[in-house]
């Protein structure tokens, strides 16, 4: 059994989970269903994968502002 890091946020109505150690993403209508449904995908997306899932020691969140 391995770990995954990731960042949820909604958007609308939903819940998107954003998997930090691979480039995979999933939504769900709530924050359980979006978690399920990520490591469902990482699962997926990782069984045709030859490499071993990297390890993330920690994790930063930030907010900066942007002129756009």
């Amino acid at each position: 059994m391995k770990s995954i890091n990731f960042v949820l946020w909604q958007e609308g109505r939903y819940y998107v989970a954003q998997c930090l150690n691979v480039d995979v993403s999933s939504f769900g209508e709530t924050i359980e269903e979006a978690i399920d449904n990520l490591k469902e995908a990482v699962e997926l997306y990782l069984e045709d994968k030859s490499f071993t899932l990297p390890e993330i020691e920690k994790v930063m969140i930030g907010r900066e502002e942007i002129d756009a």
